[in-house]
């Protein structure tokens, strides 16, 4: 179950329009352990599916600053039932430094009437087997923050001081109108919902086209904490939201300047190596069955051209500051080639 479903399984609420229950476990992993979580390597480990918008936004992070070998990470599956994310891609369907075949153990664990989603991105407690946190937005802020002591030699600055105001304002309006929109789009119940949220999704888009015609990225002349935000959703557009949520004003590649500025993140090491399109396109056209009740995946559209020249670097930037490029992914956590460059 992920935070857009109800303990019935159903996405839609017929004549309703969507609601994102945004209340999250609030506890932190900090350099001062205040909430009685300090961080450590080796002790916790981060659950995702790379199906997930919101958890590759924390691969993309962990990445990016070469947490890899302070914080463990478990993949679940691209589907899920109504009651949690799966291991079913690990031997035996089991995590193997977790020891359970789903998230919703570790949620229970500490909390044994757990009411709402068990969703992804989530930190769990290696030693007592409890989620910390699935507070998806802090998790990656506090990767930048509090884990910086174990930062890689040349980790970029994600969330410079100087720049988080505009930082947190860009992307609350990019979560509001874009990450969220397409969901306020594809969960629908009534068709003035629809039409509201498909009109704001498209004006924040253009209005992100016009921001990005001048500047490399969206926040300073480096990739920031906003930039990652809006990829994960951007990448994820003509294989699913443009038909699958009916957001089909435009695909991405008709819309030029989000096309190049998406396929500039996309070539750059730490994005593009993250993303496994065929589990993306699997997770919402299986899952989502009364949106797709045939559960059909489409074989198209072809991906290849995710690797075409995007000529962004013509308008100047720096994507990693004064850092410089993470190195290739563990050989456990690389992506098929085949599930990315889909042609």
């Amino acid at each position: 179950m992920t935070e857009e479903s109800s303990s019935t399984g159903a996405y839609v609420g017929k004549g309703k329009e969507f609601t994102r229950d945004t209340r999250y476990i609030d506890t932190r992993i900090t350099a001062d352990g205040r909430d009685g979580y300090p961080v450590e390597p080796g002790r916790y480990r981060l659950i995702v599916a790379r199906a997930c918008p919101w958890a590759n936004r924390a691969i993309i992070v962990r990445r990016l600053l070469g947490l890899e070998d302070v914080l463990s990470m478990g993949v679940c599956g691209p589907t899920h039932d109504q009651r949690s994310w799966t291991f079913d891609l690990d031997p035996g369907g089991v995590d193997p430094v977790l020891k359970i075949p789903r998230l919703q153990e570790a949620f229970l664990a500490r909390f044994p009437d757990y009411p709402r989603g068990i969703t992804v991105p989530a930190i769990v407690d290696i030693p007592t087997g409890q989620v910390v946190t699935n507070d998806y937005p802090q998790i990656t802020l506090d990767l930048s923050t509090e884990w910086k002591q174990y930062h890689r030699e040349g980790a970029p600055d994600l969330y410079p001081t100087e720049l988080r105001a505009e930082i947190d304002e860009v992307a609350e309006l990019v979560f509001r109108d874009v990450n969220n929109g397409v969901y306020r789009c594809g969960f629908a119940g009534k068709q003035e919902a629809y039409e509201a949220a498909y009109d704001r999704l498209f004006a924040r888009l253009d209005w992100l086209t016009e921001r990005l015609a001048t500047q490399r990225f969206l926040v300073g002349d480096t990739i920031t904490e906003a930039d990652v935000r809006l990829f994960t959703t951007l990448v994820r557009f003509d294989p699913v939201y443009h038909g699958h949520f009916k957001c089909n004003r435009t695909k991405l590649t008709e819309m030029h300047v989000l096309w190049d500025y998406a396929r500039d993140l996309f070539q750059t090491p730490g994005f593009g190596d993250t993303i496994d399109f065929a589990q993306i396109k699997e997770h919402y056209y299986v899952v989502h069955t009364d949106v797709n009740p045939t559960q059909i995946v489409p074989k198209g559209p072809c991906l290849a051209n995710w690797l075409e020249p995007h000529g962004r670097e013509l308008l100047g930037g720096r994507p990693f500051g004064d850092g410089t490029p993470p190195h290739p992914p563990k050989p456990s956590e690389v992506v098929p080639v085949e599930h990315w460059a889909l042609g």
